[in-house]
Order: C-alpha cells, then structure tokens, then sequence
C-alpha cells in the first residue's frame, strides 16, 4: 500500500521527500528518473540529491526519520559503509556485501540492494538462461559483486575477469562460501587463457567504468579480437548510451545491452520499496534518455 498520497504533483507540507546520497552526486540521473515515476502516478512526493561525505554518513541517515523522508538510494561512495548502520538488512544487502536502497519504517532502517534485480532484467526480457553457462565478469567492484552473485544464482559459470587479482579471488570465495557447487574461476586481463575463455562464453558483461564518458572514444576493457558473433555483450556502462565496446561487439553480430535498463530497473525496484506502487518504467526510461547526449 502507497505510503505517499495521490494529488497534483507539488510541494507542500504533505510532500514526501526520498533521494540519493552520493559524494559526488551531481552526475546522479537518479532524480529525473524517479522524478518522472513519481509524477506519471501523481503522488506528493520529490526525489532530491543530497551530497553526502563519507564523514557523514552515519548522520545523514540517522536523519532520515527526523526528517520524515521514506527512504534513499545510495551511490559511490557509501554502498559498503551503510550496512553497519542499518537496524535490518534484506537478504539481497547481506549477500552482495553492499546496500544501495535504504527505506525507513516505523522510525527503523532497513538496507536493500537490488542492483542485482535490475541488472537481470533486460536478459529475462530477452529470455536469456544461464544455466551451465560460460559467462564473464569483467572488473571487481560493487557491481561486479552485484552481476556475479546474480548469476550464481541463475545457475551460470562465472569467470571473474580483473587487474587487481587478490580482489576478484575474495570475491570468488566470498561466493564458494554461498553456493559452495558453483563454478567460479578468476583470470588476469593478461591470462593467455583469456581470450579462448571469452570465445566459448555466452554472456561478458563489463562493470568496469572503461569506456565512460568523457574518457570514451577508442577505450575498451578487452581486445575487441576477443570477441565473437556467440557472445551477448552487456554493458553497464550508460553514458554514452553505445561505448566503444558495444560498436565493436555489434560490429561483430553480437547481440548488445546498455546500461540503462539496469538503471532504470534497479530504480523500479527500490521505488516499489519505497512507495508500494509499481512505477512507470517506460516514463523512467524516457527521462534518463533525454539526459544523455
């Protein structure tokens, strides 16, 4: 049940806040796309940025139930760091490591991480099974974390694909430790292995921010020689909208996803959260769009 009520969309003293801590969060797309959802249901609520320091964190989500917002997302830097400062945590956090939605209720927080459910979305649209799948993870971040356990989930192989090796092999552990019959392996980007690796895979999805604008022309994380017509190449990378590695993969008869349907599907996830109401995701969509050049 929706906890914001229905009316014109305005501010007033009944207007529900929620928002996005980042440190930066200027770049955050997150406002126009939540934004959008909140006005196509015409709910009295706003979706604000708040720039956060890491210093401040534990404050600025102790906050949130003097301030009556409903909840925040959580963006660099803070996904790790909130978990500690959470009264319960969503199975999804827990796994992952990390929280990037947090909803207040009866003045108790509680941390979600649904990255993992928007990353997983465009795939099942597309019907996608990774069952005894190859597939490859490339980079060793939160969203790496996010992207892997997902598909350990689904059932796939995961190879883990990263500069810093000690990183990507706690992470392979880290997901023994939770599904102790899945496949995992870890590989260097200088593996001699790696290209044969990539060629008999069905999904790489890239996490890393390699070929992100403005550093985007000619920037790839692999060899583009890597690639063959098999793959299904994601990703996760929005800005711009095709990266370098998408316009080689698509050059090559691969299959291509973006970025922004993660986004815009992560967000639907944490809005439903939030709100109880299942948002417009074509109107999230559209506003995220009109933002990117």
């Amino acid at each position: 049940m929706s906890r914001i009520a229905h009316g014109k969309p305005g501010l007033d003293g009944k207007t529900k806040v929620l928002g996005v801590f980042g440190y930066p969060v200027d770049h955050s797309l997150s406002p126009a796309m939540h934004n959008a959802a909140l006005n196509s249901l015409n709910l009295n609520c706003v979706y604000l940025p708040f720039m956060v320091r890491p210093e401040d964190l534990e404050t600025a989500l102790k906050s949130l139930s003097s301030l009556n917002l409903l909840g925040v997302n959580l963006t660099i830097p803070h996904k790790e760091t909130a978990l500690k400062f959470m009264d319960y945590l969503d199975d999804s956090a827990v796994e992952v490591g990390a929280v990037n939605t947090v909803n207040l209720h009866e003045g108790r927080l509680t941390g979600y991480n649904t990255d993992g459910t928007g990353f997983w979305a465009p795939l099942s649209d597309m019907h996608y099974s990774c069952e005894n799948a190859e597939t490859i993870v490339l980079g060793g971040g939160g969203a790496a974390r996010s992207v892997a356990f997902k598909l350990v989930r689904e059932g796939a192989k995961v190879t883990l694909v990263n500069r810093t090796l000690p990183r990507a092999e706690q992470l392979a552990l880290e997901l023994q430790q939770h599904y102790p019959e899945c496949s995992v392996q870890v590989l260097g980007y200088e593996n001699r292995h790696l290209k044969e690796t990539i060629q008999q895979a069905s999904l790489l999805v890239n996490t890393t921010k390699v070929g992100m604008y403005p550093h985007h022309e000619n920037s790839s994380p692999i060899e583009i020689d890597f690639l063959t017509s098999n793959l299904i190449v994601y990703d996760l990378v929005y800005n711009p909208r095709e990266t370098f590695l998408l316009q080689a993969a698509r050059s090559k008869g691969c299959v291509t996803l973006n970025g922004v349907k993660m986004l815009v599907m992560q967000g639907a996830a944490a809005f439903e959260i939030w709100t109880g109401c299942r948002p417009d995701t074509e109107a999230m969509e559209q506003a995220i769009l009109q933002c990117l050049p």
